[in-house]
């Protein structure tokens, strides 16, 4: 369960700008060489260069103007994307703009918008963002270094703690000239706190000077990016208006995007009723999320005659790990061995065979879908990284393949229940009367699992049963979204139910996820409250890996460590994009490798949409 602060269309802007790097002497420095770029990369050089006059996923010559409506879940009911407090609309990153932003084509590269150049030395222990003069607010206030000093301080002051530990390694921000802002970092020789500053967006300090930040407000605030909230019902819809004068327009990466003159998001808290709406024509485009609905709810007028597309691509994205979260700071889940009896009652094959349509993969790893994730044994590269460790760590983690428990797909996982049944009775749990219960006190094991996801609720009702057929006193409960980040925020439950996101290649955010001193934080993103020594320090080599070999070698060692400690129950994931839209827009002819579905590359096709209504 997780919260992220990834804006739609800029989930890249961890990195920075066009062209080539350089090397020049700066007066301040003559004895060292300063980088001063156009783009950079985290590792190796960015794909781009200079001369790119536009995205070759995007069409420079496509058409400005008409409307899209899509579908949200759940609600709103504020638009301060900073604190903890409250829920914003993860659309809000439309009316903001960042120093630079990724292309769908690279995972560790960004290209420039606020910012124009980036100069950092050789040991990247700082950087320098030269602010483009003709950046601005809505406003028509020039966005200066002040902007983002504001922004800085605001992060670490009040910040969403996983929101803050992205920041973890930059240490000050200081404005050098309304147009430079220097990023100061605890780091040497590393880039990942040079393409984490290089994602910032800039608050503006004029308009913040008369209200407060800390705060949760529903008054639309002042952006800088291509889009400015027209109108908003709250928790109901949103409406974004394009920005006829957007200042950054005509760049490289913003040529052929943005081209809807209105974007309405409607909230719904039924998925059900969501579809109906899609296909009533109320909503106009529609990721799909529930493979029996893709197999069974499309087969309708408006899909057999053309009206509403149907598409599905594959999934190239590396994917953040998707489980029932167990919440390791309860006592019940203290020993390793009860939390393994708990992912053997986890019958996947029969799920896979009855209720996902035999369309998913197994989640074996917290990086799937990346090469940051395991695959196989050990290789030597990670041994010799867990090694000291050896004392500490399950004997498994050093020689065998981490594999989930398989069943024959029958559905009653008779070997599993046995295997289960064993490890609870090692850890101290037995079966009365076809009750499980503590050898001690005769306490009965309960468990309830939380999710705000009704289709997760149908997901979740086998495994519910093989609990109780192990004599576990369990159930599931459904709460709406805002409930979900609440429980989830004071750790108040005993399994939930999420995906938490990924941003390869991983770096602080780590530290929030799985880190020891984020157990106890309130409303970061370590949920299972892991306190793990040994995954804190290859936390800390991984953030401060020099080149991306030992980075992937370090991860998939943690990746072992996590896995074999048995925190979570792991799930399984789509290898396919699965969407579908109302025929009524256009697009380019290729995609980003690691985009699908609605981007903003999409425009509105008026000879299309009046086939529609014909």
């Amino acid at each position: 369960m997780t919260d992220s602060f990834r804006l739609p269309w800029r989930q890249g802007a961890m990195a920075a700008v066009l062209g080539a790097a350089v090397l020049i002497p700066l007066s301040a420095a003559a004895d060292e060489h300063i980088t001063k770029s156009w783009a950079i990369a985290e590792f190796g050089e960015p794909l781009y260069d200079e001369t790119m006059e536009h995205w070759p996923y995007a069409n420079p010559d496509a058409p400005k103007g008409g409307s899209i409506t899509l579908g949200a879940f759940g609600t709103f009911d504020t638009f301060n994307p900073y604190i903890l407090k409250g829920e914003f609309p993860s659309s809000i990153g439309l009316i903001y703009d960042s120093l630079m932003e990724g292309s769908a084509d690279e995972l560790v590269s960004a290209y420039g918008v606020i910012a124009e150049s980036v100069e950092y030395p050789e040991d990247k222990s700082w950087a320098i963002f030269n602010i483009r003069p003709e950046a601005r607010f809505h406003d028509g206030v020039p966005i200066t270094a002040a902007d983002f000093k504001f922004t800085f301080d605001t992060i670490r002051e009040h910040g969403r703690p996983f929101l803050k530990s992205f920041y973890d390694d930059v240490e000050s921000a200081e404005v050098l000239s309304d147009r430079r802002i220097r990023f100061n970092f605890r780091t040497r020789n590393s880039m990942k706190p040079i393409t984490i500053v290089a994602g910032t967006s800039p608050q503006p300090r004029h308009y913040w000077e008369t209200r407060d930040i800390s705060k949760t407000t529903l008054e639309p605030p002042l952006g800088s990016g291509p889009y400015r909230i027209k109108s908003m019902e709250p928790g109901r819809n949103i409406v974004y208006e394009r920005v006829e004068d957007y200042w950054a327009a005509d760049l490289p990466v913003n040529r052929g995007r943005n081209n809807f003159d209105i974007i309405r998001y409607d909230y719904y808290r039924d998925q059900t009723v969501q579809f109906e709406a899609f296909k009533a024509g109320k909503i106009d485009y529609r990721g799909e999320g529930e493979v029996k609905r893709w197999f069974t709810g499309y087969d309708i007028p408006q899909v057999n005659n053309g009206q509403i597309l149907k598409v599905e691509k594959a999934n190239n994205n590396p994917r953040g790990i998707g489980a029932f979260f167990i919440n390791n700071r309860r006592d019940k889940f203290s020993d390793r061995r009860v939390r393994e009896a708990i992912v053997n009652l986890y019958d996947f094959e029969a799920i896979q065979r009855t209720l996902l349509y035999g369309q998913y993969r197994r989640i074996k790893s917290y990086f799937p879908n990346s090469d940051f994730g395991v695959s196989g044994p050990p290789t030597p590269e990670e041994v010799a990284i867990l090694e000291p460790y050896r004392d500490q760590l399950p004997p498994e983690v050093l020689t065998e393949t981490f594999e989930p428990p398989k069943s024959d797909g029958s559905g009653r996982n008779r070997q599993n229940l046995r295997r289960a049944l064993a490890l609870f009775k090692e850890a101290g749990w037995e079966l009365r009367d076809n009750q499980l219960v503590n050898a001690e006190t005769g306490e009965q094991f309960q468990l309830q699992i939380i999710t705000a996801s009704p289709p997760t609720l149908r997901m979740a009702e086998p495994f519910v049963q093989s609990m109780q057929r192990a004599g576990i006193d369990a159930s599931i409960r459904l709460v709406d979204p805002a409930q979900w980040r609440v429980i989830g925020d004071d750790f108040d439950f005993d399994m939930s139910t999420g995906r938490l996101n990924f941003f390869p290649p991983p770096g602080t955010e780590l530290r929030s996820y799985f880190g020891s001193e984020a157990a106890d934080l309130r409303g970061s993103a370590n949920s299972m409250g892991i306190k793990n020594p040994v995954a804190d320090e290859l936390i800390e080599k991984i953030i401060n890996a020099e080149d991306l070999e030992t980075l992937k070698a370090t991860t998939r060692a943690l990746d072992r460590v996590l896995l074999w400690n048995h925190y979570l129950v792991p799930v399984y994931y789509p290898d396919k994009h699965w969407f579908a839209y109302w025929d009524k827009f256009g697009m380019p002819e290729t995609s980003g490798r690691y985009s699908a579905g609605f981007s903003s590359t999409w425009w509105y096709d008026e000879a299309r949409a009046a086939k529609l209504t014909n």
